[in-house]
C-alpha cells in the first residue's frame, strides 16, 4: 500500500481529552500537551491523515492549541520549517466528540466508523489489526480515537464502533505515551511492510 494509495482512503484521528480517567479512576478533561500535538500530527501526515480532531473543551485549552498551531501554519514557524506546517495544518479543534464527527458527516455526508484504543479492555468489540487493516482500507470513513490521561472512559469506549487490541510489549509494563502508541498502532494500520499472524 504506497502513499497513493493512503490518499484514497482517507481516515480521521481524534486525541481525546474529554472524557477520560485520572489515575484514581475519576472522569476529567485533561490539559493538552504540545508534544502530543506536534508528534501526532506528524504522524497523522505521515500516514495519510485527512484530519487530526485534538478535543478538548476548555476554551482556554482551545485558545493555546489555535496560538501553537499559529505559530506554524501562519507565523515564523510556517516558513522556517516547511514540513512542520504541513503536518499542523492538519489539526483542527473540537470541543466534543460529537462536534467532531458532525463536522466529518457534513463534509463526506456519512458518519465515521469509531475504532477506539484501550491499553487494558479485552471486550468483544476488540478486533487485531488484521481486520483493522481491513476496515481502513475499505470506501467507509474511520475514525481513530486515542486517549489521555489514563484512557478513555468506559462509556465512551461503549459507544465505539470497534476496539482495537492493545500494545502488548515484553513485559507487564503497559503505559506508552499517547504519541508512541499512536505512531505504533498507526504504522500497523497502514504501513505496508507490517504483516501479522492471524
Amino acid at each position: 500500500m504506497g502513499p497513493e494509495s493512503l490518499k484514497a482512503h482517507p481516515f480521521y484521528i481524534g486525541l481525546l481529552h474529554y472524557p477520560v480517567y485520572n489515575k484514581n479512576g475519576d472522569i476529567i478533561a485533561s490539559a493538552i500537551t504540545n508534544l502530543d500535538i506536534h508528534d501526532v500530527a506528524r504522524c497523522a501526515e505521515t500516514y495519510g491523515a485527512k484530519r487530526f480532531y485534538i478535543i478538548n473543551p476548555f476554551e482556554d485549552q482551545q485558545r493555546l492549541i489555535k496560538r501553537i498551531c499559529r505559530h506554524w501554519t501562519e507565523g515564523f514557524g510556517a516558513g522556517y520549517n516547511k514540513h512542520r506546517r504541513d503536518a499542523m495544518s492538519l489539526v483542527s479543534i473540537a470541543a466534543s466528540l460529537e462536534v467532531a464527527i458532525s463536522e466529518i458527516e457534513s463534509n463526506e455526508g456519512e458518519t465515521p466508523i469509531l475504532m477506539a484504543t484501550d491499553a487494558a479492555r479485552n471486550t468483544i468489540k476488540n478486533i487485531n489489526y488484521n481486520v483493522a487493516k481491513k476496515i481502513v482500507a475499505s470506501n467507509r470513513k474511520v475514525m481513530i480515537l486515542f486517549g489521555t490521561a489514563w484512557g478513555i472512559s468506559k462509556e465512551l469506549i461503549e459507544k465505539s464502533d470497534y476496539i482495537l487490541e492493545p500494545i502488548f510489549g515484553v513485559s507487564d509494563y503497559n503505559h506508552l505515551s499517547v504519541r508512541s502508541a499512536s505512531a505504533i498502532i498507526l504504522d500497523r494500520l497502514f504501513s505496508q511492510f507490517t504483516i501479522f499472524r492471524e
